[in-house]
């Protein structure tokens, strides 16, 4: 009796040791694979401002979106690198009485993710249509796409936004009577090395270049202070391949896609390359919206608004120049934005028109995407960013 009642504590004894291991060593898949989606909007009747979803980046699941904060148009956002601040821009033409938009301040709840209103401050112009924070996360870089002009606010420790600091007026035209009489800056952005911002500005036909003091919050002119983009094509927005050496420029009247080097060490853009986002002989009257490069550096991608797909590029290492290899349709109207979530395996793209967002999944060895069947009913969704805790 004794010898069997040993063997039982000792068999007792393995199986608590053997879960005690597994759960030791056990992935937390939950946890790790789920990463907050934040929605950008137009407000109306079927939106009130910044939406929150949680994605599981294992199986591309969305979960139903729900009002995370409240606020007026904020068509783009963008997340400081604390992860504790989300900022938007108020695309709207008035504020607190005056001609003007708004940049808003909100602090992430740890708990919920929902978004507590810290301030706000005008935006040094009309239409604000774009944001970004600097590197360190000193300062928010805004573009005013009605009165073409730019602006930088300084963070405080707090979150809150100073008011504008530099407030840069553009001024000209391009070719277009109707679209390009003057200047319309459309996107803003510091280059990996946090020493300069890039401004595209479609009235101008420009990509400017302005050297950045973040700590201050300051924007001065670059020399050489812009490269031209052909006549007519409207720059709108641009993104730096992983390398830094290469910047992706999406042309939205043009519907093409302009590749530039980039020289660092002086803020020099030259032109290497413009191709199509169309499928040949297309004749699908289009704009172009969002441009993003794969983390892998592989794989370039531009929105078709009209055409109403993503165009896929293969990326030749050695020049950086593009292939379009696929035009994938977005399965919804007006693809005013996309993003590529952190894992590099899925695209969103957001649909503006039929207030959807769509998931695709990316092939890490064409680039191709297909359309993973989940998808999510939003107002009016301009843009989304990511937050991995």
């Amino acid at each position: 009796m004794k010898l069997l009642a040993s063997v039982s504590a000792l068999h007792l004894l393995v199986a608590t040791l053997i879960l005690l291991i597994s759960l030791c060593c056990a992935e937390p898949a939950s946890a790790d694979s789920s990463v907050s989606v934040y929605i950008g909007t137009y407000t109306g009747e079927k939106s009130k401002g910044i939406y929150l979803s949680h994605f599981d980046t294992s199986s591309g699941k969305l979960t139903p979106p729900e009002l995370a904060g409240e606020t007026k148009s904020p068509s783009f956002l963008a997340i400081h690198p604390n992860k504790r601040f989300l900022y938007a821009v108020g695309e709207v033409s008035e504020f607190n009485g005056k001609k003007n938009g708004a940049v808003t301040a909100f602090e992430i709840d740890a708990n919920d993710g929902h978004l507590h209103l810290l301030n706000q401050q005008a935006s040094g112009g009309t239409g604000p249509c774009h944001l970004a924070v600097d590197k360190t996360g000193k300062c928010v870089l805004a573009a005013n796409y009605g009165s073409g002009s730019i602006a930088a606010f300084p963070i405080g420790a707090d979150g809150k936004l100073g008011e504008a600091t530099a407030t840069i007026q553009h001024r000209g035209s391009s070719l277009n009577a109707q679209r390009q009489a003057g200047p319309h800056a459309h996107f803003i952005t510091p280059d990996p090395a946090n020493r300069f911002a890039l401004v595209c500005d479609l009235g101008l036909d420009k990509v400017l270049v302005y050297k950045l003091d973040p700590a201050k919050a300051s924007l001065m002119a670059n020399d050489p202070p812009s490269a031209s983009i052909k006549p007519g094509e409207g720059p709108r927005h641009l993104v730096f391949h992983p390398n830094g050496n290469y910047v992706y420029n999406i042309n939205e009247m043009g519907s093409s896609i302009t590749v530039l080097g980039y020289n660092s060490r002086r803020g020099a853009l030259n032109e290497l390359q413009t191709v199509s986002t169309l499928p040949e002989n297309s004749t699908t009257k289009n704009t172009c919206a969002e441009v993003q490069v794969h983390p892998t550096g592989k794989f370039v991608y531009g929105s078709n608004r009209g055409d109403d797909s993503i165009a896929v590029f293969s990326v030749d290492a050695k020049t950086g120049k593009l292939k379009l290899v696929q035009n994938q349709s977005t399965r919804g109207k007006t693809p005013r934005h996309f993003a590529i979530d952190p894992t590099g395996k899925w695209l969103l793209a957001e649909n503006q028109a039929s207030d959807n967002v769509v998931v695709f999944s990316i092939d890490p060895k064409s680039g191709h995407l297909t359309a993973a069947d989940q998808e999510i009913k939003v107002g009016s969704p301009v843009c989304v960013a990511f937050l991995s805790m």
